[in-house]
């Protein structure tokens, strides 16, 4: 009888033991995981440091500037850029940089300068990184400027005429000055640090110049208009008064003091002159002709030299 039940014990046993992995599979069908391949453990790369990834070893530092000491801040047009503070083959290397207004970086413990710029205002400041976040902000001291000129009587000037140049407001022991921005459009703002500037306005392209210095101050916007005491000037040759301009016509512009100050080729010669005494010599084919003129400020001209016989100069007049 023992030997009967052990016979049937061991029958038993090798069917479960044929029938488990089958039922397995039927389990993991119907849990809906019978398709999951998971990847070997060699897809996943060994960390190389002892620091964890997510945290890293880096501190994060966010920067935001202001105008003034207690100013807000800037929230767009700033250009940052950090670098370290030991020079490599003469320059500093630049580890990071963004646009905008207040940025975040994330930076290596260790000291860094940082340069905030806005427009042409700018300031440096040096950081401290360490692995916690901190909060740096870099005031500039900065304000705008915008310029712009009227002629004699308010009298708006034509905007594609004038230009502005603006330089340092110390002049250097030989006289000259640095340029910071040159042909600045009217009513453009330009950002400049505070402090006193010497500003060229330049109305036409002969000597219609107006200098002056202008204070910018911090925070604030500064807006300058300076007078021009000029006039627009057309020169033409005729061979009689009201006649039509002659062609090839070669033209030199004299100052009060017998100095040349332009010179142009064409049926017309049009420029802005600055108020005063000039004279003008028209050339053609072997003529030359003379006349001078005044020019008053605010009152644009036209001026016909007469090609005439009696007008007509000896070209080798005065030669020895």
């Amino acid at each position: 009888m023992f030997e009967g039940r052990l016979r049937l014990f061991l029958v038993w046993l090798c069917t479960m033991l044929f029938m488990a992995p089958t039922a397995l599979a039927l389990a993991q069908e119907k849990d809906g995981v019978g398709d999951l391949k998971l990847p070997g453990i060699s897809s996943y790369a060994t960390p190389k440091g002892e620091t964890s990834l997510a945290i890293g070893g880096g501190g994060a530092i966010t920067l935001s500037a202001q105008l003034t000491d207690k100013g807000t801040d800037i929230t767009r047009g700033l250009v940052w850029r950090v670098f370290k503070p030991e020079a490599v083959n003469g320059k500093l290397p630049m580890v990071a940089s963004a646009h905008g207004g207040t940025a975040v970086f994330q930076l290596e413990p260790g000291s860094y300068l940082v340069h905030a710029s806005y427009g042409r205002a700018g300031a440096t400041k040096r950081i401290t990184v360490g692995k916690d976040a901190k909060r740096e902000s870099v005031v500039l001291d900065a304000g705008g400027l915008k310029l712009d000129a009227v002629l004699s009587g308010g009298v708006r000037i034509p905007p594609k005429k004038l230009r502005f140049s603006i330089y340092e407001g110390h002049a250097e022991p030989n006289g000259d000055r640095a340029l910071i921005i040159p042909d600045v459009e009217p009513n453009s703002v330009v950002r400049l640090n505070a402090g006193i500037y010497h500003v060229v306005s330049t109305y036409g392209a002969v000597n219609a110049v107006i200098r002056s210095d202008i204070r910018v101050e911090a925070g604030k916007l500064t807006e300058a208009t300076v007078e021009h005491h000029a006039a627009e000037i057309t020169m033409k040759l005729v061979r009689e008064t009201g006649g039509e301009a002659i062609a090839d016509t070669s033209w030199s512009l004299l100052n009060e003091s017998g100095d040349p100050i332009k010179e142009t080729v064409g049926a017309f010669a049009s420029l802005v002159l600055a108020e005063g005494d000039y004279t003008i010599i028209a050339k053609n084919r072997d003529r030359i002709y003379q006349k001078d003129f005044t020019v008053v400020a605010g009152q644009n001209q036209e001026i016909e030299v007469l090609a005439t016989e009696a007008a007509a100069m000896d070209p080798e007049e005065g030669a020895d």
